[in-house]
């Protein structure tokens, strides 16, 4: 995702202003050479790489066939999420807008995944809402790109099994998995389940992360995409969407606890649904963190308030980003991870 700062605390919109002093002119900062600095962008991956196979082998026993999986969730999430990122990255560099390497977020024992995924630091204007939308679809669409035929090749290896066989993490399955597995994944029978194999579950990781990449929140591509469809209206939006991810946390974790204790439980497993609900704190935060981060938007906070996209624009890129959500909104129905 690109990296931007938020108007508040809480209130994130996407940045205009190249890093560096708050006065400095946005043509001497564009004339600037791009700086392509790649040591801190190769330890973070290294680190990245490290957390997402620690992170499988919490799961999995640290055996030949355990580190072999891990390996491949690892290079199958990893693949996906460099096409995300560079996909931002060399949209960028086509509208001329210097952009850094991409720094991964390793989040071992925190994020169930390994990783909050990816930023990358705008350091120069971005000149107009068409370059913005350019660069803020282009990670989500290029993520897709591979998320998609991994997840078919991968789900086409998973494993069928009893409901009751495995101890894996039960998720919702998005709506664009259960169109893929309709037509690669073996048949389940009734009781039965699909035991995601390594592969497949990293796509769906790539699927899941590109769907709360698309919530309309300025650090995020969504939100980088809305503000290039609507202007500074979409701040307000961003403002709330933002503050319900806390709420996410605090209802997902009381609506467990409640389930608990109208099962006979109590409250023991307490911690282990903090644990479960604690993603959505944790991004509440990073996302609030990483705007700290960002450089600080021109006088007027926007690139290019001015309109600079035409009315079949706006509807095609609506439609667009709402039917891309559409497809990876997650439904009830379980799938399992191996």
């Amino acid at each position: 995702m690109p990296s931007s700062r938020p108007d508040s605390t809480d209130s994130p919109k996407p940045s205009a202003m190249p890093s560096g002093e708050r006065g400095e002119a946005p043509l001497a900062a564009a004339s600037r050479a791009p700086q392509l600095s790649w040591r801190t962008n190769a330890w973070l991956l290294v680190a990245t790489v490290a957390s997402t196979s620690l992170t499988w082998l919490e799961q999995e026993a640290p055996t030949r066939s355990g580190l072999a999986h891990a390996l491949q969730y690892t290079g199958a999430l990893m693949t996906i999420l460099l096409a995300h990122e560079f996909g931002h990255y060399i949209a960028a560099r086509i509208h001329k807008v210097d952009a850094s390497l991409p720094y991964f977020i390793p989040m071992p024992f925190i994020s169930p995944f390994g990783t909050m995924g990816a930023v990358i630091r705008m350091r120069s204007v971005i000149p107009t809402r068409r370059a913005l939308l350019d660069i803020g679809a282009a990670g989500p669409l290029a993520g897709l790109v591979f998320a998609i035929p991994l997840y078919a090749w991968g789900v086409a290896h998973s494993r069928i099994v009893a409901l009751d066989s495995t101890d894996g993490i039960q998720f919702g399955e998005p709506i664009l998995a259960r169109v893929i597995e309709h037509f690669f994944a073996p048949p389940v029978p009734e009781g039965m389940d699909i035991l995601l194999s390594p592969v497949a579950f990293a796509a769906w990781v790539g699927m899941f992360v590109t769907m709360i990449n698309l919530l309309p929140i300025g650090q995020l591509d969504g939100g980088h995409v809305a503000y290039s469809l609507f202007g500074p209206r979409q701040n307000a939006i961003a403002r709330w969407v933002h503050r319900s991810m806390l709420a996410f946390f605090f209802v997902g974790l009381a609506s467990l606890a409640a389930h608990d204790v109208r099962a006979g439980f109590g409250l023991w497993r307490i911690g282990r649904h903090v644990y479960n609900s604690l993603f959505w704190f944790t991004l509440f935060e990073v996302l609030a963190v990483l705007g700290t981060f960002a450089s600080p938007a021109r006088q007027g906070g926007a690139p290019d308030d001015r309109p600079s996209l035409d009315n079949r624009t706006r509807v095609f890129a609506t439609i667009g980003l709402a039917l891309l959500a559409l497809s990876l909104i997650h439904i009830s129905e379980p799938t399992r991870q191996a």
